[in-house]
């Protein structure tokens, strides 16, 4: 199964991202506010990197609260790494887990179409490996 399938009915106008300007503090207010971990991040359209609580967390660690005044561009990680929609759920896992990310940016065709977290992927191998239990229990009976 790949990306395609989790994201096929989304939009990509539903996409919750801000931009390289934008402050901190903001970008911290929407994380909030839409309870969410990550948000990509953009410049010109194009994926520049990936805001996440983390970056947040370690930069204030190191700085305290002053750095609330800078903008996303300056604390975010980049480059983001992205997945295409062909790229396979078990090939995004492995790589979540050997990059330790939680979130991905989906390009297609140069321009972000989704936005996956570790919580999509688990969801859709759950409900992949549900389906294949009951066509087996099905099999069995009928068998």
């Amino acid at each position: 199964m790949t990306i395609a399938k989790i994201i096929a009915k989304r939009s990509a106008s539903d996409i919750i991202a801000c931009n390289v300007d934008t402050p901190v503090s903001q970008a911290v207010a929407m994380l909030a506010g839409k309870k969410i971990g990550a948000l990509p991040v953009l410049d010109s359209g194009a994926v520049a990197g990936i805001l996440s609580e983390r970056d947040v967390i370690y930069r204030m660690a190191e700085e305290g609260a002053s750095c609330l005044n800078k903008t996303v561009g300056q604390i975010m990680t980049s480059p983001a790494v992205t997945v295409e929609p062909s790229t396979t759920i078990d090939d995004a896992l492995a790589l979540m887990t050997r990059r330790r990310f939680r979130h991905f940016p989906v390009i297609d065709n140069g321009a972000l179409c989704a936005f996956i977290s570790i919580g999509d992927l688990v969801k859709s191998k759950i409900d992949e490996v549900e389906h294949e239990a009951e066509a087996l229990r099905t099999y069995i009976q009928t068998g």
